[in-house]
């Protein structure tokens, strides 16, 4: 018998309320969203509905108040919001500079002095504010920099932010809401005690209450704010002119009643501001407050106008980071593993351990000589450092913590995976081993398994466990050896018959056609990922045209490097690897790829998670790069987009954090259309 309706409804309605629940903690109390605000609104609105239904109320849906429903109003911007791109070292901030010298030498101003403002960089959450006749009228997220969440309700809880300013002035201005660290103690320790979770960190806490739909919530978690950029100006009759630098800038939101950070300076040169980072950067945990870096502008505003933006930075300016996130953990257990070019690489198993906001358990070692330099051994407690997107590596050994009787870590001769006798050998000038011989049973299994794989030729329903039944049965070593199969070939393996042997053979022959950056992805070149092939596609269209290119063609080609570059060289002087190329190409026939058209999203850096509606991720990531965009695989401060789909991972959540724009299928469409 079916269920009552009103059975059905009750069911839903508890689901319902558990799932809201989860998420407004998710939300509000974690600044950490699994899911768009577009789909936990209409969570919320089927869950008061069914409430009305039935006659019942209840806190979850009352919680977050009428406005919740509509989540925040949105906010379109008078001025667009930027990012800034980021430097790590100071070769890379003078390699900055020389870009900036480089633009202004085509400008009138190719001989004008260029000075620097440089100022802390907050760790919170950006605000955009707008002033008419000296009143606060709004206060809005930065959003996608072009849309953003009206907050005018909780910023007016921030004791330091005017509400009529000095002068009845006109204008937009750009701060950082922020909390500080006592502020932020108090509240995880009044948390505690009433047993709720913890926020992770400062800037969760001050974005999650920036965010609050209840203003009573966002004035008792005690917010702050430092205002640092002034957008658009009107003085009106107020004798007050509009800045010609970033000092003036600061100066005059200051007057105006502004709180500004007690620390910029103006820098002459480049010189100085490389001091203020280096103080800045052993000094930081002093302050009151979070920062991650400094930032420099431009500080003349007529130069700034001159070099302008990127798809999504400002050229005039830039982060300098300080050292990346580290923590401690203990070595479990060292490990070599071999990649499919042959190159073996020692790996530290950890214990696992909460690092820049993901758990990581393992960790690479690089290569015997810094395994010797750190004496790192099995039992060791170390310090693991993790900077953006690279991968963990152990830096330092805590030695007054290591266990008695540790022995030092001895690279060994041998490694199985490299089949034959497993020799391995040292790579002449590089600390690098990998194994002696690159035609193992092993090696050659992992290339055929990447030649296949979606990256490069995508030869769907063709994976692992069939390329294996194949290799087994001595029908195919190379990945040449694919495009000579026949149906018959299929029909005389295990559990093959006519329907799965023709899909198999159908799936290889549409590989026939592909593109030059897929079948340099499959080849397995040393150092040579999706990017890098597309870039040496751009330079060098045909075979015959990279035949022709020499290492120092190859180096000079932005983005690829000298390492890449003598790695491809390598390559194309290897007999054996150009006859496999040969016996490819018989097979093969390469459509061109065409270069994308500038575009205001050229540059622009996409990253894709959960499963869209009608698009495919192949299908996605090609529309990204049709108009000059770039695909990462990992969210960081640099990602300009990421776009979810159902059931996202927690590249959402980081999102969110970092105050990255996230774009379901529809709005990503819809800005590739421009």
């Amino acid at each position: 018998m079916p269920k009552p309706a009103s059975d059905k409804l009750n069911t839903r309605l508890t689901q319902l309320r558990e799932l809201v629940a989860y998420h407004q903690k998710r939300y509000h109390e974690d600044d950490a969203p699994e899911m768009s605000d577009e789909a936990y609104d209409a969570l919320v609105r089927e869950l008061k509905d069914i409430e009305a239904t039935l006659g019942v109320v209840s806190g979850v849906a009352e919680a977050v108040g009428g406005t919740a429903s509509a989540a925040f109003a949105k906010v379109n911007h008078r001025t667009r919001q930027w990012s800034l791109d980021n430097v790590f070292s100071d070769e890379e901030l003078v390699a900055w500079e020389e870009r900036l010298q480089r633009l202004l030498d085509k400008t009138p101003y190719a001989d004008a002095r260029v000075t620097y403002m440089a100022e802390h960089k907050l760790d919170g959450l950006k605000v955009v504010l707008e002033y008419e006749q000296g009143r606060l009228v709004r206060a809005a997220t930065r959003g996608d920099g072009q849309v953003g969440e009206d907050v005018t309700h909780t910023a007016r809880t921030i004791a330091s932010l005017p509400v009529l300013l000095a002068h009845p002035v006109s204008l937009t201005c750009v701060g950082e809401v922020l909390m500080f660290k006592d502020d932020f103690e108090r509240l995880n320790t009044a948390r505690a005690a009433a047993g709720e979770s913890l926020f992770a960190n400062p800037r969760n806490a001050a974005a999650g209450s920036l965010r609050q739909l209840d203003p009573a919530v966002a004035a008792a978690r005690s917010l702050s704010l430092y205002v640092y950029d002034l957008d658009n100006f009107e003085p009106h009759a107020t004798g007050l002119v509009k800045p010609q630098s970033q000092a003036a800038e600061l100066l005059l939101l200051k007057n105006l009643g502004f709180p500004t950070s007690p620390y910029p300076q103006e820098c002459p040169d480049l010189a100085s501001v490389k001091k203020f980072y280096h103080h800045w950067k052993v000094h930081h945990e002093d302050l009151p407050f979070g920062l991650d870096g400094i930032v420099i502008k431009v500080n003349e505003v007529v130069l700034q106008h001159e070099l302008g933006y990127t798809a999504r930075a400002p050229r005039f300016g830039v982060a300098y980071k300080f050292p990346a996130v580290e923590t401690t953990t203990v070595v479990e257990a060292i490990e070599l593993q071999v990649g499919r070019t042959g190159v073996v690489t020692p790996v530290a198993h950890l214990r696992p351990v909460l690092l820049d906001g993901s758990t990581v358990s393992r960790a690479t070692l690089h290569n015997e000589d810094q395994i010797k330099r750190l004496d790192v051994r099995v039992g060791d407690t170390v310090i693991l450092r993790k900077a953006g997107d690279i991968i963990p590596e152990v830096v330092s050994v805590l030695l007054p913590l290591r266990p008695l009787k540790t022995t030092s870590y001895r690279f060994p001769k041998r490694v199985a995976a490299c089949g034959g006798d497993g020799s391995i050998e040292r790579v002449p000038g590089e600390a690098a081993y990998r194994c002696v011989s690159l035609d193992s049973d092993f090696l050659r299994r992992q290339r055929l398994y990447h030649f296949v794989s979606k990256g490069a030729l995508n030869i769907d329903g063709v994976g692992p466990r069939i390329l294996d039944t194949l290799f087994d049965a001595g029908l195919i070593s190379t990945v040449a050896d694919l495009f000579d199969l026949n149906t018959e070939d299929f029909l005389s393996l295990p559990g093959f018959k006519d329907r799965s042997a023709h899909n198999a053979v159908t799936a290889i022959a549409a590989a026939r056609t592909t593109t030059l950056p897929r079948l340099l992805i499959g080849l397995s070149i040393d150092h040579v990922g999706e990017e890098t092939a597309r870039l040496i596609a751009q330079y060098f269209p045909t075979i015959a045209a990279l035949r022709a290119a020499t290492e120092a063609d190859l180096a000079a080609i932005d983005g690829i490097g000298p390492v890449i570059a003598m790695s491809v060289a390598a390559w194309l002087t290897n007999e054996g690897a150009q006859h496999e190329v040969d016996r490819l190409l018989q097979h093969l026939s390469l459509k061109s790829t065409t270069t994308a058209a500038a575009s205001s999203l050229t540059g622009a850096t996409f990253v894709f998670t959960g499963t869209l509606p009608t698009l495919g991720r192949d299908e996605a990531k090609e529309l990204v790069r049709a108009v000059g965009g770039k695909v990462a695989s990992s969210v960081s401060r640099s990602t300009s987009y990421v776009v979810v789909g159902a059931e996202p991972g927690s590249k959402a959540a980081e999102a969110a954090a970092l105050g990255v724009p996230v774009l379901d299928e529809a709005a990503f469409r819809s800005l590739l259309a421009g």
